[in-house]
C-alpha cells in the first residue's frame, strides 16, 4: 500500500507584486523519500521552498505538511515543530557560537532543563563530525563546516522533514560529497524526509530518489522522475539542455 503523501503542493502559485513567478504547481513528497527540485537559474527554486514552509505567502494554492494547512497561522507553528531547515550558507547568527546556534530551535519550542539542551546539542554536532566546534563562532570556520552547523541546527528537534536549500553550493567537490554522504545516512538512519534545492549535477545523482525541474519562462514543472530516466529518455531539449550545462560545468 502506498502511504499518503507527507507534502501536498496544490495549484501553487507565487508572485511578488505583479510579478510571478510560479504558477499552477503541484506534486507530492513521500514519507522518507529525498526529493529533489531542480532547474536552471532564475527558476524559482527558492522561491518555492520559501512558499512551501509558509515564509511567504501564497498568492494562490494550497500546501499540506504532515496532513495540516500550512496557510492556517496556528497550524503553521505545529508544523515548525515537525521540520527542520537549511538556508543557503547555512543562515548561523554571526554573534553567537555554533552550539548556540544549535541550541536555538530547541529551546523555542521545547521546556527543556540547560543540561538537557547541551546534551542534544552535543549529540546534533557529533552527527554532521562539528563535536570539536561548539565554541566557535562562524566566522572562526569552513563554508562547509557552516553548511554542517546549519544542518545540525536544522536537525535539533529530529524532525520528520528537513528542508535544505543548495545544501553543497560553493563547496569544493570532496566537501560536498561528504554532505551528499551525510544527508544519505540522515535519510537511511532516521528515515527523514529531505526535500532538496539545488543545481549541482553531482549532488542530484548521488542523493535523489525523485526530481521535479522548474522551468523559467513557463513558471512551472516541465519534467518528473527519476534524475537518470530524465536525462537519458527525455525528449525535451529543455531537460536535455539542463543536464548538459550542468554536466559540462561539473
Amino acid at each position: 500500500m502506498v502511504p499518503d503523501p507527507i507534502i501536498e503542493v496544490h495549484q501553487l502559485i507565487a508572485q511578488y507584486g505583479e510579478h510571478r513567478v510560479l504558477e499552477d504547481v503541484s506534486f507530492t513528497v513521500q514519507p522518507k523519500e529525498i526529493f529533489v527540485i531542480l532547474g536552471g537559474s532564475g527558476c524559482g527554486k527558492s522561491t518555492l521552498m520559501r512558499h512551501i514552509i509558509g515564509l511567504d505567502r501564497l498568492h494562490g494554492g494550497r500546501v499540506v505538511i504532515a496532513g495540516a494547512d500550512i496557510g492556517d497561522e496556528s497550524a503553521r507553528w505545529r508544523i515548525y515543530q515537525r521540520i527542520g531547515v537549511l538556508f543557503q550558507g547555512g543562515a548561523l547568527i554571526g554573534s553567537m557560537t555554533v552550539a548556540q546556534n544549535v541550541a536555538l530551535p530547541i529551546t523555542a519550542h521545547a521546556d527543556l532543563s540547560p543540561g538537557a539542551v547541551d546534551r542534544i546539542v552535543a549529540a546534533k554536532l557529533k552527527l554532521v563530525g562539528l563535536e570539536c566546534y561548539g565554541d566557535h563562532l562562524p566566522s572562526e570556520i569552513s563554508g562547509g563546516m557552516k553548511k554542517r552547523a546549519g544542518l545540525a541546527r536544522a536537525l535539533a528537534l529530529n524532525p520528520e522533514i528537513v528542508f535544505l536549500d543548495e545544501p553543497s553550493a560553493g563547496l569544493d567537490p570532496i566537501t560536498s560529497a561528504e554532505i551528499d554522504e551525510l544527508l544519505l545516512t540522515i535519510n537511511r538512519t532516521a528515515g527523514t524526509t529531505l526535500v532538496i534545492v539545488t543545481h549541482e549535477l553531482a549532488s542530484i545523482f548521488a542523493v535523489a530518489q525523485r526530481v521535479i525541474m522548474l522551468d523559467k519562462s513557463t513558471r512551472g514543472i516541465i519534467a518528473e522522475g527519476d534524475p537518470r530516466r530524465l536525462r537519458d529518455d527525455s525528449d525535451d531539449a529543455r531537460v536535455q539542455s539542463f543536464f548538459r550545462r550542468a554536466a559540462e560545468a561539473a
